[in-house]
């Protein structure tokens, strides 16, 4: 006898017990969440974090470097907390680099993952802030139009945590699309740049990696590399290699290889001998969805060990590899961004647009991984561009604010806006505004924009006067 189909179910009401409330409640503790929740928390506001994993971080922790310091002038053009993060991890731990120029990413930044977990949470604790982790987010509560907090499933059951202002850190709107905030994914036919599980190889020879690329002849096409001159690897002990793309094609000729990627992408670790690979690609994966989410670790798993032969059979300084380990979690590059009071565009990125508004600066270029092909689009703006505060404000949504790649824009221009020091430039934006929209009793979107950009600029952060040059705090000059 065969079972009833159950197409639903009806699940009884009940109370649900307040766990906590806050002047602020962060909800993700990514890049953006963790810098959002120190600035919310810099006067004294009682400030919550809530973290689905057991540390926070996010992508830093996955064996990315950080994109973004820098300008395509090779000027540093995020600071604040962002940059006295990063400070942080070298001093204590030694646990970052310097912010390296690099031709192809303007500047990358590399950090030990490990010690990004430990410095972050230090930081979070050391300001008072309610950090909360193994606990989901499942829904919203609603008073209208308003959010006053939202509901968490754990452990310890389904209970409320209630807030005068809410910041979606979530990385793909979870918070937003809940609460009734219209959203949109991916491009105009609804293709997500795919998302990538980074692995870690040791035993690495990354001297005889970095010249047999520095001293190979120019008709040896075999080493070219996307956009970076080959005496930059001559130059660099710590660098990343995008390219390699014949070499790729011969180890799939010769060695019948399935790698969904026509880029070979070595990134080198702090430390000696440890290499990052971003190489596997998931295409069709919907970081939204479990299942899709399931079935993309399994594939980005499955395409691991052909990487590993074509290294370590093709590439120089891998001969004597072995693998390590896998990053926590899929990299994902693309899900929900939400529409705001304003979205920005391609144009904004590429005109280096100034805003009235601007809350942060960013200057990496847009940068898709093709949900279409296995290729990647690249374009520069040749300078910088400002991220305006509307973006970050929701519409049909009070009491919230957005901080990260899912803030209003379109799929192009979050194509460069996603990466990590941009996000936490936002995130701290974002926290600024919700610490001035809880003391000043009004939503985010009535407060004095004028007066977030003053306190940003007080805290260090970097902000453009319409001439390009850097804004002074005290002085600032609205936008043309």
């Amino acid at each position: 006898m065969t079972a009833p189909q159950v197409r639903s179910i009806e699940e009884p009401a009940r109370k649900i017990p307040v766990a906590a409330e806050y002047d602020v409640l962060v909800v993700g503790g990514g890049p953006s969440g963790l810098t959002a929740a120190l600035a919310a928390s810099e006067d004294g506001l009682r400030v919550g974090l809530v973290e689905s994993r057991s540390f926070v971080g996010g992508n830093m922790t996955i064996g990315l470097p950080v994109l973004g310091f820098l300008g395509q002038k090779g000027n540093r053009i995020i600071d604040g907390l962002p940059e006295a993060f990063i400070q942080r991890l070298r001093d204590e731990r030694d646990g970052a680099s310097e912010h390296r120029p690099c031709p192809l990413h303007m500047g990358i930044t590399l950090v030990e993952p490990e010690a990004v977990k430990t410095v972050a949470l230090d930081m979070l604790t050391e300001a008072g802030v309610d950090v909360l982790f193994y606990t989901f987010f499942a829904g919203v509560v609603m008073d209208g139009d308003t959010i006053r907090g939202i509901i968490t499933e754990s452990k310890s059951g389904r209970s409320a945590l209630l807030a005068r202002v809410v910041i979606d850190c979530t990385g793909d709107a979870d918070v937003a699309y809940r609460a009734g905030v219209p959203c949109e994914k991916g491009n105009e036919q609804g293709g997500m740049q795919p998302p990538t599980l980074m692995f870690c190889l040791g035993g690495v020879d990354t001297d005889a990696l970095r010249m047999s690329i520095a001293n190979s002849p120019p008709e040896a096409r075999t080493y070219l590399t996307d956009f970076i001159p080959a005496e930059y690897f001559g130059q660099n002990n710590q660098f990343i290699v995008v390219g390699l793309r014949e070499l790729m094609a011969k180890a799939k000729a010769e060695m019948n290889l399935t790698i969904p990627n026509e880029r070979t992408i070595i990134i080198t670790g702090l430390k000696k001998g440890e290499v990052w690979i971003n190489m596997t690609r998931v295409a069709g994966t919907d970081g939204t969805d479990a299942r899709s989410l399931t079935k993309g670790e399994i594939e980005g798993r499955g395409q691991i060990d052909d990487i590993v032969t074509y290294l370590t059979n093709y590439v120089p300084g891998f001969e004597q590899a072995y693998f390590t380990k896998t990053a926590p979690f899929l990299g994902i590059r693309e899900t929900r961004r939400i529409k705001g009071q304003y979205v920005m565009t391609q144009d904004d990125v590429l005109s280096c647009r100034h805003f009235d508004d601007a809350i942060a600066v960013a200057s990496y270029p847009i940068d898709i991984h093709r949900p279409e092909d296995n290729g990647c689009t690249l374009i520069w703006c040749g300078d910088c561009y400002d991220i305006p505060y509307r973006s970050l404000v929701p519409q049909k949504v009070e009491n919230l604010l957005v901080a990260g790649r899912s803030i209003s824009c379109t799929h192009e221009a979050m194509g460069a806006i996603r990466v990590m020091a941009t996000c936490m430039a936002m995130g701290e934006a974002a926290g600024r505004a919700a610490r001035i929209s809880a003391r000043g009793n009004r939503p985010p979107s009535e407060i004095d924009v004028a007066e977030l950009r003053r306190q940003q600029l007080e805290r260090g952060v970097y902000l453009r006067n319409p001439d390009g040059t850097r804004a002074a705090a005290g002085a600032l000059h609205p936008a043309s």
